[in-house]
């Protein structure tokens, strides 16, 4: 399987794979910017890419930055069919300003397979152990 990316401008990185093995490929900001306290912003890679049908890139957390700094990201799902800038939605969870430095590592994307699943609407489901039992049903 191959993914096709194209730099939209000269900053920009290619994402890549720290370690032989990793899931996660690291994205890169390609421009500084300041992270308020509880601010959500939209973070440029200068970046798009061609997925083959069939398979989704999903956006996550870098554990260091996450854990470190506060950071979470957000909305990470990127179709096949989507072709425009990879941007990343990142909220600071903590107290303190960050200051992100262009060509910094600000999240990992991971590239999986999936399945479209044909939708069948029915008047009842099948009994299961839990069954409609909420939210922390199965317990703490």
């Amino acid at each position: 399987m191959k993914i096709k990316f194209k730099k939209l401008n000269k900053n920009a990185i290619i994402p890549s794979f720290s370690y032989e093995g990793d899931a996660g490929m690291d994205i890169y900001c390609d421009s500084d910017f300041t992270f308020e306290p509880g601010k959500i912003i939209s973070v440029s890679t200068g970046i798009s890419m061609e997925l083959p049908k069939s398979y989704v890139a999903l956006i996550w957390d870098r554990s260091g930055l996450a854990f470190k700094n506060g950071i979470k990201t957000m909305g990470g799902v990127l179709d096949s069919g989507y072709r425009g800038e990879i941007k990343v939605i990142m909220i600071n969870l903590s107290k303190d300003e960050l200051a992100i430095k262009k060509g910094s590592r600000i999240a990992q994307m991971l590239i999986q397979k999936y399945e479209v699943p044909e939708i069948e609407v029915v008047k009842e489901l099948s009994d299961s152990e839990r069954s409609s039992g909420g939210f922390g049903s199965s317990g703490i």
